[in-house]
């Protein structure tokens, strides 16, 4: 969309406000249980139409219909920009996450720590580690900056990269602490935390409306956008003598595990990718939250647990939500909405409050086989060293436009920042 057309919306929007959706929700529980079956008191946060049981959808004029054959227990698509929710199946039904809870584990400790900062791993910061989780490949007594710890949350989903971070953070009981106080602060309030890394524990649960939420929180912050857009990256090995009995350390290559952003055999590198996470567990199945751009639209989808067991079918299910959901964007009517935190909801509009809508930051998932009014470009890589979006694929760097902080302050919206927008491969 024409940086002229934007900013004629962006001053519409500041003069009609938009009210909010009523948000309420179920009281909270010390640890919640998935359940078998939708529960039919589910959350209304967002509106009373995504605690519904079912498929939610209002087909406007032109608008396409679903996809059929959709076997996911929930999963929503939502307009990141704007927050409507296009259209939800079972959308608050609180389901163990597996791994896409490592967006809510960076989106809480990533702003604390520079990417530059060191650490020297001990053995306590590895202990703990579920049986069978996936894993970067992180040695005790080895040194690896930050940087390193995330590229292995990201690319390799690692939870020995989340325990050594959690270590820095304090540990995980106080990781763990952060982001329940976290989600609550995001009204993600279907979400339970008992592992920071998303491996299967009792009472651990998020929903897909909560995890949109979070993958929206998280892209705020260039770091997050940066590392769960990377395709690959050189990751630190152990430290070893060469024949002349120098040590050196060499790197070895890791590949994100998210098949829409790294592609596989019977899955496309999905056009507009730009991340998010990808998750699976025993008990969570697969799960995923992706993020693509096409046309200026920008749209985020969550799938879990799809019951047809094929190959990747998480991947494939949601690119035909995607693909539905860029076809329908403007012509079917939303279901809901994603809501803002709790500070910008009750947060009122200033004069000359800035437009800034990139998040500072200081520098820059379980056993899971799976990542400002105005304009800027940003760099497919995280960091010098590994090969992001604008290398990898042949990515091209992109910004889009940003609504001012008043106006998301007037309309409850949460805007997305500049993207780095993948093409599909040729």
């Amino acid at each position: 969309m024409p940086t002229a057309r934007r900013a004629l919306l962006v001053t519409a929007a500041v003069l009609t406000a938009v009210p909010s959706l009523v948000l309420t929700a179920p009281a909270a529980q010390a640890a919640p249980k998935p359940t078998a079956t939708p529960p039919s008191d589910m959350s209304t946060v967002g509106g009373a139409r995504l605690g519904t049981p079912g498929t939610q959808v209002d087909l406007g004029s032109g608008a396409p219909v679903l996809p059929k054959g959709l076997t996911a227990r929930s999963w929503i698509v939502a307009d990141a920009e704007s927050g409507d929710v296009l259209a939800a199946h079972n959308a608050h039904w609180r389901l163990a996450p597996a791994s896409t809870m490592k967006m809510l584990f960076a989106d809480t400790v990533l702003p604390k720590f520079p990417k530059s900062t060191e650490h020297k791993v001990l053995p306590s910061d590895l202990a703990g580690i579920g049986a069978g989780s996936s894993m970067v490949g992180i040695k005790e007594n080895e040194t690896y900056t930050v940087h390193d710890l995330w590229l292995g949350v990201f690319l390799r989903s690692g939870n020995d990269a989340v325990h050594v971070l959690s270590a820095m953070n304090g540990g995980v009981k106080n990781t763990v602490r952060e982001m329940n106080e976290h989600a609550e602060e995001l009204q993600a309030l279907d979400t339970h935390v008992v592992s920071p890394d998303g491996y299967d524990a009792p009472g651990q649960v998020s929903s897909a409306y909560d995890l949109t939420l979070i993958a929206r929180s998280g892209l705020q912050k260039k770091d997050f956008r940066e590392y769960c857009s990377t395709v690959s990256a050189k990751f630190p090995g152990a430290t070893t003598k060469n024949k002349k009995g120098k040590k050196v350390r060499e790197k070895f290559e890791i590949q994100n595990t998210n098949r829409l952003l790294s592609g596989d055999s019977d899955v496309d590198v999905y056009q507009g990718i730009a991340g998010v996470k990808n998750g699976n567990t025993t008990n969570a199945g697969a799960t995923f939250t992706g993020v693509a751009e096409r046309n200026g639209k920008v749209l985020l989808v969550t799938v879990m647990n799809p019951a047809k067991q094929e190959h990747n079918e998480v991947y494939k299910e949601t690119a035909r939500l995607f693909d539905w959901g860029f076809k329908a964007a403007g012509k079917a009517r939303p279901v809901g909405e994603l809501v803002p935190p709790r500070s910008a909801a009750q947060a009122s509009p200033r004069p000359g409050a800035s437009a800034s809508g990139e998040t500072g930051q200081a520098g820059g998932g379980a056993a899971d086989t799976g990542g400002t009014a105005g304009t800027r470009p940003v760099s497919g890589a995280a960091d010098g060293g590994s090969r992001g979006a604008g290398t990898a694929l042949g990515i091209a760097a992109g910004a889009l436009v940003l609504l001012a902080g008043a106006a998301f302050l007037v309309n409850r919206r949460w805007p997305l920042p500049d993207l780095v927008r993948r093409r599909s491969r040729p």
